[in-house]
């Protein structure tokens, strides 16, 4: 029986070592894995499942660490991880285009992170084929040069997992995602649990707290409440807190057909 795991990562440029009971492992992680697995075996094909949660959430540490888990343990297919942030708009692009918060017209830049922030377009095109099953390569968000890097890995296996804050959002062209996918996981939490983790995350990057505070109010806060206020259901529905993951919610059943 596999006891309980620590996962070193590594996101936005911060190191950390984030440790995972073996309740949530043996309750929550394995029985999905498993559940991906004969998904997989059933179709005879490539399984596309999503991760949807807001910011803060912890679902790039939580995608990695199942990618981990997946290739430890026997008769659990391997997981290929990617992500949506290198479908980041261009810097350029958000330098010079306007969005509406709070009535005010003000340049993409000042909320990046923003669903209008995003290429749906072309996030949706390589979702697409992804699900269809095609080798294709994968952008990255590159934070150094804060743009994305093109094709910066290859996406080649049966079993892959897609995480993202807007995955499951409920808005004109970013619903229409879900139809791609084989499998849902959405994880929820408290704005003001989320709130903290996301100051404390920024302060990490060097930024002054009432700064950190600032930013994270007037930008990644209303991220997090489109995400928690306007998602799609699930196949499972994981909530967060300080203690580690829970389920809240199962349909049993599959996104597709």
């Amino acid at each position: 029986m596999i006891k309980t795991m620590t996962y070193e990562t590594e996101i936005n440029g911060i190191k950390s070592r984030v440790w995972f009971s073996e309740e949530n492992i043996s309750g929550l992680f394995l029985p999905l894995l498993r559940t991906l697995t004969r998904l997989k075996e059933q179709k005879g094909r490539r399984i596309l499942a999503f991760l949807a949660a807001p910011p803060g959430a912890g679902k790039s540490t939580l995608s990695g660490f199942l990618k981990e888990l997946s290739e430890r343990t026997e008769g659990c297919a391997p997981v290929t991880a990617i992500g949506m942030d290198g479908f980041h708009r261009y810097q350029d692009y958000l330098l010079t285009h306007t969005t509406i918060r709070g009535g005010e017209e003000i340049p993409m830049v000042k909320v990046k992170g923003a669903p209008e922030t995003f290429d749906l377009k072309r996030l949706t095109e390589r979702v697409r084929r992804v699900a269809a099953g095609e080798a294709c390569g994968w952008p990255e968000y590159d934070r150094l040069f804060h743009n994305p890097r093109e094709d910066a890995v290859r996406v080649e296996g049966d079993l892959v997992l897609l995480e993202g804050n807007y995955l499951l959002l409920n808005r004109p062209g970013w619903k229409d995602l879900k139809a791609y996918a084989d499998y849902t996981i959405r994880l929820e939490a408290d704005e003001d649990f989320l709130r903290q983790r996301l100051i404390g995350r920024r302060i990490q990057t060097g930024v002054g707290a009432e700064e950190a505070a600032r930013f994270v109010d007037y930008s990644d806060m209303a991220n997090v409440r489109a995400c928690l206020r306007e998602s799609l259901d699930a196949d499972q529905v994981w909530r967060v807190d300080k203690d580690g993951f829970a389920a809240i919610a199962e349909t049993g059943g599959e996104s597709t057909g």
